[in-house]
């Protein structure tokens, strides 16, 4: 049950905030009812980065009054939209923010109101509106909740059962209004997102959390891939062109504006110019995306330019589509993901059975998004990590815990010696707990000296550190100092091996050439005739030289 007869400026923003979480949470079941054939980016994907960069913007301070807040999200979403779906979500809230200004708090009646405002701003930024998309159910949740108002003009409860339900219905409709839709045998995929929104605004009114699992869109269909070379016919326009003015000129006025609009209408199709004196952005189809460029910078400075080629991007659509039906195989027992930074280093990985490289090292650390992504790409039911860094070891842990659908286990290797070994050791035919087993213990028995220089001065045990000396670090601790690169790899190399160990490996980074390492490990060799020494090209940035020993 409702209990807020009013919204301010705090509540909107929490509405907000949970309509984007909402949508994010079901991003990729929205982009996967996107089955246009224009490469304008997935439907949920630029609607859901539209509201982060809406809800970037409401959260920059606290506003108590409500229309000021509408005022920083529509700012925010025009700012940050993408995309058809992102650009007409940005005309809602830009609509909603208009009808708002100078209200403290919102009533029912004026959130309709609000609502009917947004769609009626939306309509008019397409010179071409299409019926049985987002608009369509803009529209109508804004009509039906306009007449909800004036039936009860303080009850939010009956308004967002009335949004909600109206929404549901009409986005149904949509499918017999569009014969792509009708073709697919699905709903828009953009008037679902605006729904999505829509239940966070209503779950956080009624004291709801944001549920954990993605809505249930059953009845939204599931999208049929029909290979229809003629669809590419369709694209009588071949490049999506889009970008933001901004710092008009002096001399530029609003009419100006509308005859931008114009001009690129006789160029190409789904025109999009929406914005203000401040900023507009701008969206087209055309053959002549130089001529769309050029009629911009007539009015003032352009950022943020994109400009996609429609024709092609479908084209590879169908071939990777095609692709990905043809090699729908049933998942192996095993894969493997590997952190790692240096062509040679990569290519030691790939020719160890590694199926996923995360591009990553001392400075450049992947998020979990990116670790999750490879665990993705890994057509296994128990994907092993290599993380190969102590800095990436949690985000490993976390993205392993975020995977639903398959077993993840991370291999806590700090260094890419240590994942080398990991690798080295695992064994298909044994089974999972046997095979991480090996690999932690593969890899601990490794230990490894590196060297590279010093970014600033200090004294570690003793050591007198200046910047730009030459140290070598043992198992991650610094051990010698010195101002040549050779000598001080050669003294660690002392400091490390010993009378039982048989193998060593020198890696070399991307600042030393062959030659000079080779040097390096004859005297290795010549010095530890015991052991067996390797020498492998890792082309790793900032260290000069990894050395494994084992």
């Amino acid at each position: 049950m409702l209990q807020s007869k009013t919204i301010d400026g705090l509540l909107l923003r929490d509405m907000v905030l949970a309509g984007a979480a909402m949508l994010e949470k079901n991003r990729e079941k929205v982009d996967a009812l996107n089955v246009f054939p224009v490469p304008d980016g997935d439907t949920g994907t630029n609607m859901s980065l539209t509201m982060a960069s809406a809800t970037k913007e409401l959260s920059q301070k606290e506003y108590l009054n409500a229309g000021e807040a509408a005022a920083a999200l529509a700012k925010g979403a025009l700012r940050g939209a993408r995309g058809n779906s992102g650009v007409i979500t940005s005309q809602l809230y830009r609509g909603f923010a208009h009808a708002l200004e100078g209200v403290d708090r919102i009533t029912p009646q004026q959130f309709a109101a609000a609502l009917k405002s947004g769609s009626e701003t939306a309509y008019k930024a397409m010179m071409k509106p299409k019926e049985g998309t987002i608009l369509t159910v803009a529209r109508v949740i804004a009509e039906e909740a306009i007449k909800q108002a004036e039936k009860a003009p303080e009850d939010y409860d009956a308004l967002f059962e009335n949004i909600l339900t109206t929404g549901e219905a009409i986005l149904k409709k949509t499918q017999q209004m569009l014969p792509a839709l009708t073709q697919a045998g699905v709903v828009d995929a953009g008037g679902r997102g605006l729904l999505l929104i829509y239940m966070g605004y209503a779950a956080v009114l009624r004291g709801e959390e944001i549920p954990e699992e993605r809505a249930d869109f059953a009845g939204d269909g599931e999208v049929v891939f029909k290979d229809d070379h003629d669809a590419l016919n369709e694209i009588k326009y071949a490049y999506c062109t889009e970008f933001l003015i901004q710092d008009f000129h002096a001399d530029v006025v609003e009419e100006d504006v509308d005859t931008f609009r114009r001009r690129l209408n006789r160029i190409g199709d789904c025109v999009l110019v929406v914005g203000d004196m401040a900023l507009v952005k701008v969206h087209v189809h055309t053959n002549n995306p130089g001529k769309a460029l050029e009629y911009g910078l007539t009015l003032g400075e352009l950022v943020n330019l994109k400009i996609e080629n429609m024709v092609q991007q479908r084209h590879d659509n169908i071939v990777a589509a095609m692709a990905n039906d043809a090699s729908k195989e049933p998942p192996k027992d095993f894969g493997i993901v590997s952190v790692s930074l240096g062509e040679g280093f990569n290519q030691i990985f790939s020719d160890l059975a590694v199926e996923q490289i995360v591009e990553g090292g001392q400075t450049m650390n992947p998020s979990i998004e990116d670790i999750s992504a490879a665990i993705a790409k890994v057509n296994a039911k128990c994907v092993f990590i290599l993380p190969n860094n102590g800095n990436v070891i949690l985000a490993a842990n976390q993205a392993a815990q975020m995977t639903e659908d398959k077993q993840v286990i991370v291999i806590p290797t700090k260094n890419v010696a240590m994942g080398i070994a990991a690798a080295v050791a695992f064994q298909s035919e044994v089974d999972a707990d046997e095979n991480a087993r090996r690999m932690e213990e593969a890899a601990q028995r490794v230990r490894t000296g590196t060297v590279t220089y010093a970014v600033r001065d200090s004294t570690i045990d003793h050591l007198n550190i200046k910047q730009g000396d030459i140290i070598g670090l043992y198992n991650g601790k610094v051990t010698v100092t010195g101002h040549d690169v050779h000598d001080v790899a050669f003294e660690l190399m002392q400091k490390i091996v010993t009378e039982d160990d048989e193998l060593i490996t020198v890696y070399y980074g991307k600042d030393i050439i062959h030659d000079v390492a080779q040097t390096l490990t004859n005297e290795i060799a010549d010095q530890f005739d015991n052991c067996d020494v390797e020498i492998h090209m890792g082309g790793q940035p900032l260290y000069y030289y990894l050395i494994s020993v084992e």
